[in-house]
This record gives structure tokens, C-alpha cells and sequence, in this order.
């Protein structure tokens, strides 16, 4: 049976035809399959548009830069898709830190006094008591009361990042963020600077600087404006710009936060 079957394989005959057409046929395809599919190629990285944005009128110095100059942002750092619940988690995280947690109640372990049974334990008719440091009476303990404790909360500092990337850019989207080439003013009259900011429509407004120190005449002329802060960028976070409806910063303070939370990713050249 054996040799029948290696006589019929090796003989020039129907089968062998076949087989040989089969292979024939499938042969090219399998070489041509292989040669066909390219090697996949890594996908193109997005490229993200800047955002451009009119500087507003200075405080001090001229305003025909102003008028026709335009700031181009950092999309990675102006642009972020809005995220309410990162914002939320940074909110409470900063009033968190802010609560001294220094309420206190003494016990009844700790109220002065005897601890010596008010009344014997039977016969009076009366309700059964123990020392007069008792919860249940006036001066006593207090039961479950509160004790100094810490409230602040962590949060990782990645999350912390996207969140100020998030609030810059929701100012942004609500026309609330103003850029100028700088913050300064001449002299330290309040008065004089106080018409200057109602004239320009900048009350209730945040001004963010990026020098190490603020101006001195500048911070003690808007000292006793009211609703008007400066500050500089080292102490600006997230719950400050929420806070403040409109936020102002100078050009080195732009460049400080694009520097501290800009992401790797390709940005568009910007047009001559």
C-alpha cells in the first residue's frame, strides 16, 4: 500500500497536474501579498494653531501698541478642552489647605470639677447621674466634639498643571484674559490710578505680573483700590482665577506660564 502511494505521487499524472496548478496559483499570490502591504508608519502628530490675542490698553505708556500689536499663546497652554470636574478638584483642594482646623471641646475627662457621684444611685426617685462632668448636663463634656485636626487634602501635581491650563483657557474663551507689554505706573497716587482703571473698565480685575517683585509705585498705588489685586506669577493658582472676573497679565508673565506648563506637541509657525 505504501509503494502504490509513493509510485502515485511521483508519477506524471492527474494528480500531480493538480497539484503543481494549485501551487502555481497560489505561489504569486503569496509573493505578491508580501511585497503589497507596506510597513505601517507611525501616525502624523497633530499640529495645534496658536492663539492669537489683541493686547489690551496698558495702564501706563502709550497705547499705540495696543491698538496694533497681537499676542500669540501657546495653544497647549491657552487652548486646553475645557474640564469642570479638574477645576473642582483644585478648588476644594486650595479652600481645603486654607482651614486652620483649630476648633476644640474638652471631654468630660477634661472639665474641671469632682468626679465625685452627684446623687446615690437608687431611692431619690429621680433620674440616675453620675460626676457633673457628665454630657448630659450643664458644664459637662462635650460627646463627639470637635478636636484640632488637619484638613488639607493632596492632589497629584499633574492634575494640578492641567488645571491651570484649563482655567487660562476658559478665561480665554469667555474674553476674560487681557495681555499687555507691561504693568507699571509712574508715581504712587491711588487717586490717579483709580480713575485710570474705572476709565479703562478694569474693575474687579486680577493683575498678574512676572517680575520677581512687583513695581513699587504700581503696588502701592493699587494697594487701597477696591476690588483691584496684584500679584505675581509665583502666587497666581487656580482658585485666584476663578475667582476674579477678568485677569490682566504682562508679556513676562505670559512667557513664565507658557515656560511652566506648555506640553510637547507641534505648533503651527506663526505667520510673518
Amino acid at each position: 500500500m505504501f509503494r502504490s502511494l509513493a509510485l502515485r505521487t511521483t508519477a506524471a499524472g492527474p494528480w500531480n497536474c493538480v497539484s503543481a496548478r494549485t501551487m502555481a496559483r497560489l505561489a504569486p499570490t503569496a509573493q505578491n501579498n508580501s511585497f503589497t502591504h507596506s510597513p505601517p508608519s507611525t501616525p502624523a502628530e497633530p499640529i495645534l494653531e496658536p492663539v492669537y490675542l489683541g493686547l489690551s490698553q496698558p495702564l501706563a505708556g502709550s497705547t499705540r501698541d495696543a491698538e496694533t500689536s497681537v499676542a500669540a499663546l501657546d495653544p497647549t497652554v491657552f487652548n486646553h478642552p475645557i474640564r469642570t470636574d479638574i477645576l473642582h478638584l483644585c478648588v476644594v483642594h486650595h479652600l481645603d489647605s486654607l482651614r486652620q482646623g483649630s476648633a476644640n471641646t474638652k471631654t468630660r475627662g477634661e472639665v474641671r470639677g469632682s468626679g465625685i457621684k452627684i446623687r446615690r444611685q437608687k431611692g431619690s426617685g429621680r433620674a440616675r447621674l453620675g460626676d457633673a462632668q457628665s454630657p448630659m448636663l450643664v458644664g459637662g463634656g462635650v460627646a463627639f466634639g470637635p478636636k484640632p485636626r488637619d484638613f488639607s487634602t493632596k492632589l497629584p501635581r499633574k492634575v494640578i498643571q492641567m488645571a491651570m491650563r484649563v482655567a487660562l483657557s476658559a478665561k480665554v474663551h469667555d474674553r476674560k484674559l487681557g495681555v499687555v507689554t507691561q504693568l507699571s505706573w509712574p508715581h504712587g497716587k491711588t487717586r490717579h490710578l483709580a480713575q485710570k482703571i474705572d476709565l479703562l473698565g478694569m474693575r474687579k480685575t486680577l493683575f498678574v505680573t512676572g517680575e520677581e517683585k512687583p513695581p513699587v509705585t504700581l503696588e502701592r498705588a493699587i494697594a487701597n483700590i477696591e476690588k483691584v489685586k496684584l500679584i505675581t506669577t509665583d502666587k497666581l493658582n487656580v482658585y485666584e482665577l476663578l475667582k476674579w472676573p477678568r485677569v490682566v497679565l504682562d508679556m513676562k508673565a505670559v512667557s513664565i506660564l507658557e515656560r511652566t506648563y506648555k506640553k510637547d506637541i507641534p505648533i503651527a509657525p506663526i505667520p510673518a
